[in-house]
Order: C-alpha cells, then sequence, then structure tokens
C-alpha cells in the first residue's frame, strides 16, 4: 500500500471528519509535514498510527490543522463600522433580540468581542451569540475566558477597564460577558447549518479554504441568514462572486442579503 498524503487525507477524514481536501493542499500538506517531523515520525502510516492511540497528539493535530489564530477587536477600523453602521442599522431593521452567530469562533475573542460591541447598543440580557468551532480544546479554552495582554490590545479602554480582571500576568473575561455566548461544536464543511440569522461573523479563516469549498461555505451562509441580514468576513478575504449567490455588497467585508 501507498502511505501518500491521498492516502492520509482519507484516514484523516474517517478519524475526524475533517476533510483536508477542501483545504489549499501544498500549505496544508506543508504545515503536516512540518507538525510530523517535529514529532521525529518518519511516514504518514506511523504518523496516523499515532494519532489513533495518542489522545495528546491527536487533540495537537486537531488544533495545529483548525489554525486557531484569533484576538480581540481584530481590525478595529473594522469593529468601528460594526459600532457605528451595522449595529444600528440590524436593529432598525429586526429590533434588539438578535441572532448573531460567531462561526469559527477559535478561543472565543470574536464572541465575546460581539456581546461587549453589542452591549453598547443593547442591555446585556438581550445579548445572545450563538459561538461555534470545529476544534473541542479551543472551545474549552473559550469557556474558560483567559487571555494574554496581546490578546485584549484591540478592546477600547472603556470596555477593558469594565469587564477584564487582571490575574497575574492573564486577563479574565467577565462572567456577565460568558454568560451571553452560547458555545458549540460546528464543522463547517460538514454539518448542517442554523438559519434565520441576523448577523453571522466569520473571519480569517476561509483563506485557508479552496475556491470551491469557500463557494459552498458563502452560499450556505447566504441561506442562514434571514433576509436583510449580513455576513461579516476578514479583511483578507473577499466574496468574488458575491452577485452570483446572491448577495449584495455593503462594503469590502460586509454582505447584505437583500430584503
Amino acid at each position: 500500500m501507498i502511505y501518500d498524503y491521498e492516502y492520509f487525507k482519507k484516514e484523516i477524514y474517517s478519524l475526524t471528519t475533517i476533510d483536508l481536501n477542501a483545504y489549499k493542499e501544498k500549505q496544508m500538506k506543508r504545515r503536516i509535514d512540518t507538525l510530523i517531523a517535529k514529532h521525529k515520525i518518519v511516514g504518514y502510516d506511523k504518523y496516523v498510527q499515532a494519532l489513533k492511540t495518542d489522545r495528546e497528539l491527536f487533540e495537537e493535530f486537531v488544533g495545529y490543522i483548525t489554525i486557531n489564530v484569533s484576538e480581540f477587536y481584530r481590525n478595529p477600523e473594522q469593529w468601528k463600522y460594526l459600532d457605528e453602521t451595522v449595529i444600528p442599522e440590524l436593529i432598525q431593521r429586526f429590533g434588539k433580540n438578535l441572532k448573531i452567530w460567531s462561526a469559527a469562533c477559535s478561543t472565543g475573542d470574536e464572541p465575546y468581542s460581539l456581546v461587549m460591541a453589542l452591549s453598547r447598543h443593547v442591555p446585556l440580557q438581550q445579548i445572545h451569540i450563538y459561538a461555534t468551532d470545529l476544534d473541542k480544546q479551543v472551545i474549552a479554552k473559550a469557556k474558560t475566558g483567559l487571555y494574554n495582554e496581546k490578546s485584549i490590545e484591540g478592546v477600547p479602554e472603556d470596555l477593558k477597564k469594565k469587564y477584564f480582571t487582571k490575574i497575574g500576568s492573564s486577563y479574565k473575561i467577565a462572567d456577565e460577558i460568558k454568560a451571553r455566548v452560547d458555545f458549540h461544536q460546528h464543522n463547517l464543511l460538514k454539518d448542517a447549518y442554523p438559519t434565520e440569522y441576523h448577523l453571522i461573523v466569520c473571519r480569517n479563516v476561509l483563506i485557508y479554504f479552496t475556491e470551491e469549498a469557500k463557494d459552498e461555505v458563502f452560499r450556505k451562509y447566504y441561506h442562514s441568514l434571514a433576509k436583510g441580514g449580513m455576513l461579516f468576513i476578514g479583511s483578507t478575504e473577499q466574496i468574488m462572486n458575491y452577485r452570483d449567490i446572491g448577495f449584495e455588497r455593503k462594503s469590502s467585508f460586509y454582505y447584505v442579503k437583500p430584503l
């Protein structure tokens, strides 16, 4: 049997339901080869065997390939636009009980940022964020709510003072913010999508996907949105065929499902 990358992709899918065919191959293969070399394991077959028996190695692998890089208020000017334009517009259209999905939420920086941004417009008890990620480990970290100084650099000073407590060299986010987020495991490439959302946030994740996988996800987001709902994507991403999908472009990182 040839234990090549094609074999590896099939084995990983049966182990994790992560479809590596949906990721840019050259980029992903390089990352995986680096990880295997780090453990001084020779060959994909030996690595697959190790993943099946070593839970720590398996969890490291899932965390590594799902590329969990996040920070609060990433690209502050885009969050300013959310605060000044998008949230008021959505409230005017749908009222204050907004349905919001933070997809591929990583360690929680993004959904917690959403709660804080919304708190300027809506009473905290009316805020509910549905947050999902593929990686159980990062969801567990998100629920803990502990962050380093660099992660929270972008948080506006008033919100930082109000909602973070310094514990040693870390910062703990307030329980009243954590209580507004509901975390779940979700695979963007495999699982069913929730529907009738007013805002979906998925930022700097799809850049690692193939064009076909990206197109599929953007189309699913379109169907997940209520009419008049918006999709907020990362500054490194754009939907080239947004008109074909049915979106209208509000800005380079906000897309609207027309009413």
